[in-house]
């Protein structure tokens, strides 16, 4: 395997898409260690950094899960360059979130392992992370080679680890499950999309009926959520949709993401048609 160093291009140039994807990697990082150091995570400082570094594990992830989408929609080849660098991030937050919760019980770990097989949610989150982790062990080229056809078949449990991220993330939201619900809406535009026969995954007419779809998706997801754990009407939430006055719900959100990378992708194919020539565009 050739190595092309975090910045570069299968080719070995330089790729700015890599060194942006690097630089936020970092700078969450760095950001997190900042707010530690000038004491400025609360009261308890550890369990807010246990739950920003499980909050970045599960971005990163579904980041990595949109690449592809993002290239078919926005044709962007390029963007593909940086999903390994998405899934190993991933990963590194995830385990950074494990060691944060080891040190939070005092590095007890008996205690750590008995928590993990006796808490639901903790066994799921251990499960998330030993998928990420082993995904991210076999990103490389090598393995790739090694694994053939069954490389592809290993890394099509992202998206049983994303739906696993996701539960984790919500139950240990409690009370507000707002930005997990958001969350869920964008994952499950990225699997309405995935859905699609790959000859419509290119074009831009479903676009809305996926937005739409995936708006009503977590639109139901936080209304079952609240009736199951709260016990809350579920008209009751859902009608908190249409009220605006304490902000966008987050199917509202989902529906304004939505919008706008129909915009983007509607945007991008106008461009493209442009720069073509006239017997071309007809053409195409």
């Amino acid at each position: 395997m050739r190595v092309t160093g975090l910045v570069r291009d299968p080719a070995g140039r330089f790729s700015w898409l890599k060194s942006v994807v690097l630089l936020v990697a970092l700078s969450n990082a760095g950001a997190l260690l900042l707010s530690w150091w000038m004491h400025a995570l609360g009261p308890r400082p550890i369990t807010e950094a246990i739950h920003d570094t499980g909050l970045l594990a599960v971005r990163f992830l579904l980041l990595s899960l949109a690449v592809t989408p993002a290239r078919a929609l926005l044709d962007w080849p390029r963007v593909v360059v940086v999903r390994r660098m998405l899934g190993v991030t991933a990963a590194c937050y995830a385990t950074a979130h494990l060691v944060l919760y080891a040190l939070d019980q005092k590095w007890n770990l008996v205690k750590v392992a008995s928590e993990i097989v006796l808490r639901f949610y903790l066994t799921i989150g251990f499960v998330t992370l030993l998928g990420l982790l082993a995904l991210a062990i076999t990103s490389t080229d090598g393995w790739q080679k090694r694994l053939g056809v069954r490389w592809k078949q290993l890394h099509r449990i992202a998206y049983g680890l994303g739906v696993l991220a996701l539960l984790h993330y919500a139950i240990q939201s409690k009370a507000d499950v707002t930005d997990a619900v958001f969350l869920a809406g964008l994952f499950a535009f990225l699997m309405l999309w995935r859905a699609l026969k790959r000859r419509h995954q290119q074009k831009l007419w479903p676009l809305p009926l996926l937005v739409l779809g995936a708006g009503l998706l977590a639109a139901a997801i936080e209304a079952g959520w609240y009736a199951v754990r709260n016990h809350v009407d579920p008209r009751l939430v859902l009608d908190t949709n249409f009220d605006l006055s304490m902000g966008p719900r987050p199917a509202v959100a989902v529906l304004l993401a939505g919008a706008l990378l129909v915009a983007v992708a509607a945007l991008r194919r106008w461009r493209g048609r442009r720069r073509l020539p006239r017997g071309a565009v007809r053409r195409a």
